[in-house]
């Protein structure tokens, strides 16, 4: 540890968090020797945190721009917090014209009608704020807050009146959803300001395709946590559409074009990547492989997915000579089948 009052990692609801299995994955790399660590499908950045921690310049990556705004809000940025002065100018209703797209767009839809005239606020309260790094922990407060606030912490499907109905559950906090947006953005303010830490690197949050990723860009360790397709579905793990509410909050003034007015939950219009493709997917491992062969490769996996272990074995050895399988038993929120985790290294 660099320091040793760092000890906890960012708060995360995010479908196929390695939170929980962090320190396993790092417990596997921490004898190798490197400097650099790519964190190429970056999600909800807790593995490219950990590497942070121990003294490794990050480069965090990620194609949806909400999670590569996770990323400059607690990798790429060393510094700055979010002071008193700031929170304060975000929750207040300032003079003047507010838009009220969320409210117009999302009525009866994922929040109330006062939370949504409350996100409209303060989404146009953040987007005038000019230091880039308190806008990007801002826009994480936010979007931690949103999912808070969420049943089953996603945007996958029109359902407020699961959080409304005054019904006996078996799931859920129902406190929490009420809770006001305001309580929960305080407290992951209050959070993510003990998170922030300088580890004397120069470490970068990026926004790109993996698949397209700069050429001029390498690592001596690339880490690989792909969305996974279980061999059991028709249809992979499509982020982008669980999340797409917070992707949406990125692009607030030109949201509007982009969504699907097809969908009852008005969810972005779609933009398929080879990860959904069972036709497409080994090629994309492949092509991956050989773009950062000469890295070493470790890829975080699921037993009973495409490509299968031996698949994935099989595409690691034709470009790295030493490739290991590290095994443990995991069973992650929402899944209904029990696996292992795999961890693939490749030297």
């Amino acid at each position: 540890m660099l320091k040793s009052e760092i000890v906890n990692l960012p708060t995360t609801r995010y479908v196929g968090s390695k939170q929980k299995i962090v320190s396993w994955i790092w417990h596997n790399l921490q004898d190798i020797k490197f400097h650099s660590f790519l964190d190429l499908f970056g999600g909800t950045g807790v593995v490219g945190y950990t590497a942070k921690i121990h003294g490794k310049k990050i480069i965090y990556n990620d194609l949806l721009k909400f999670n590569h705004i996770i990323g400059k809000a607690i990798i790429e940025n060393n510094r700055e917090k979010l002071l008193q002065e700031d929170i304060d100018y975000i929750l207040k209703k300032g003079e003047g014209h507010y838009p009220n797209f969320i409210e117009k767009n999302f009525n009866d839809i994922y929040f109330t009608e006062d939370e949504n005239r409350w996100l409209d606020v303060v989404i146009t309260n953040i987007s005038s704020m000019k230091n880039e790094y308190k806008k990007a922990l801002a826009l994480y407060c936010l979007f931690q807050s949103c999912i808070r606030k969420r049943p089953y912490n996603l945007f996958h499907r029109k359902n407020l009146y699961v959080r409304l109905a005054n019904v006996k559950r078996g799931f859920g906090n129902k406190t929490t959803w009420d809770t006001p947006f305001e309580t929960h953005f305080r407290e992951f303010a209050n959070e993510l300001n003990s998170l922030i830490f300088d580890n004397k690197k120069d470490n970068l949050s990026l926004n790109y395709n993996a698949l397209n990723f700069p050429e001029s860009i390498n690592a001596d360790l690339v880490y690989i946590d792909t969305p996974y397709f279980s061999a059991h579905s028709n249809v992979g793990v499509d982020y982008r559409d669980f999340y797409h509410f917070l992707e949406g909050i990125c692009n607030y003034e030109n949201w509007e074009k982009y969504i699907d007015r097809k969908s009852k939950h008005q969810r972005l219009k779609k933009d398929k990547t080879p990860w959904e493709d069972k036709r497409k997917i080994v090629f994309a491992f492949d092509r991956i492989f050989k773009r950062f062969k000469e890295s070493i490769l470790v890829v975080s996996y699921r037993s009973g997915g495409i490509p299968t272990e031996q698949d994935m074995f099989s595409l690691l050895k034709k470009y790295k000579a030493q490739v290991e399988i590290i095994k443990r038993d995991y069973k992650y929120a929402l899944s209904h089948n029990d696996g292992k985790e795999l961890l693939f290294i490749a030297l």
